[in-house]
């Protein structure tokens, strides 16, 4: 009878203690659930989170439990957008904007500093990596033009390197080690993964969407078996993202339809067992590899999963979010983030011009990008640099030239993507 009542005892344990997704609790301030775009940990518990367009850095020494702000754009002096962070240790960490600064600590994050010393100046800067314990890789922007910078001295000096041979815009890098690595973005065939084996001097292409407007966001090298590579493909318009997967190297490519168009994080513990997210979606999670998905109800808006261990992980949404067998007792509020950009079309049908007013809350970049019926890209008509904000801007498009039917207007800002439908008559 003892024996039994153990073994029942062991048996609630074990349920009790099942590893599930959690928001952490609700120690960060987060007004109106803008997305936090990164989150990074060094350890089980030492971690930073970056929120973008409120331009906050976070740090928890608890694993999530608790967090303290560190740094926000007030102490900046102006609007920015953090869009990630990265730790070589517990001292030296890096800040990517996407305002032309590049910020780096030296004290854990108590204070931040810009670097000056790498020329070109990023105007924007999309992906961080650390190798070991000196390398930095960065890369930017989901804008034009496509570089590459690299540190072999913990950030004291920094190499620029001219991508735009290989492609027009970079939003993700990852390093296996000083030599292999990959960097992912788009280029004018589609979404593009690329990789190097010496160290980003030369690169070859591994993978493309092949549709124009995809980008390659966010990718994740397994570290157990380094012949699986998984990716997610954010595309546009009327088009679901992909999941995408390769279990030689990148040699072949698996490929499946997301649940959504804005398709972003990409995290697996295992070959088999991981989860994919985006701007509209929560955690979709697969135990077969990416086969078949099932929307486990909770988080959103989710741009990062950053894997620790095969039974923890935390990811960055409208909050941050953890993999745990713990219990935070924390309630998620699904609210979706909401893009800054407000968008008014001055008449839809339209004949010659097309003409609409976008509300600027913030500085911000802006790509505007034409789309026929069937979400075929046409053409760009902007690329902008946005530095007013709380004001309206009117825009003018000569679209004489266009035939008559359905058309899409796919505004990419730094908080996502919206699309805007207009009839040419």
């Amino acid at each position: 009878m003892k024996l039994t009542k153990l073994l029942i005892i062991i048996f609630c344990i074990q349920l009790n203690a099942q590893t599930s997704w959690q928001p952490t609790p609700n120690s960060i301030n987060n007004t109106n659930n803008q997305r936090f775009d990164d989150v990074f940990f060094l350890n089980d518990n030492l971690g930073w989170a970056a929120n973008g367009f409120y331009a906050a850095v976070y740090k928890t020494t608890d694993g999530g439990l608790t967090w303290s702000e560190q740094l926000n754009q007030t102490d900046l002096g102006s609007s920015h957008y953090f869009r990630n962070i990265e730790f070589l240790d517990e001292n030296i960490g890096f800040l990517g904007t996407l305002n032309g600064l590049f910020h780096k600590t030296i004290d854990g994050g108590v204070t931040w500093t810009s670097v000056t010393t790498i020329a070109p100046n990023p105007a924007a800067i999309c992906g961080l990596d650390t190798v070991g314990t000196n390398t930095i890789y960065g890369c930017g922007a989901y804008f034009n033009p496509a570089f590459i910078i690299k540190s072999t001295d913990s950030g004291l000096t920094w190499q620029y390197i001219d991508m735009s041979v290989y492609a027009d815009a970079l939003v993700e890098i990852y390093f296996l080690n000083d030599t292999v690595g990959y960097v992912a973005g788009q280029n004018s065939n589609g979404g593009t993964l690329l990789k190097t084996e010496d160290g980003g001097n030369t690169w070859i292409e591994i993978y493309n969407s092949n549709t124009p407007g995809d980008y390659v966001w966010k990718i994740q090298v397994l570290e157990s078996n380094t012949d699986y590579i998984f990716g997610a493909v954010e595309s546009t318009t009327t088009a679901l993202g992909k999941f995408i997967k390769s279990t030689d190297a990148g040699n072949t490519w698996f490929a499946a339809d997301a649940p959504e168009t804005q398709l972003q994080a990409v995290g697996f513990v295992s070959e088999t067992h991981g989860w994919i997210g985006g701007h509209t979606t929560g955690f979709y999670e697969t135990t077969d590899g990416g086969l078949t998905w099932t929307n486990l109800n909770i988080g959103n808006n989710l741009n990062r999963i950053f894997i620790v261990s095969s039974t923890l992980a935390y990811a960055a949404g409208t909050t941050i979010y953890k993999y745990t067998d713990q219990t935070l007792g924390t309630t998620d509020l699904a609210v979706k983030a909401k893009s800054p950009l407000q968008i008014k079309l001055t008449k839809n049908p339209v004949n010659d011009f097309l003409k609409f007013t976008i509300h600027f809350k913030a500085n911000d970049n802006l790509l505007i990008e034409l789309y026929d019926t069937n979400g075929k890209y046409l053409k760009r008509l902007t690329r902008e640099h946005i530095t007013t904000s709380n004001d309206n801007k009117n825009y003018s498009f000569n679209v004489k030239d266009l035939a008559s039917g359905i058309y899409y207007l796919d505004f990419h800002n730094n908080s996502g993507r919206q699309t805007v439908k207009f009839i040419k008559q």
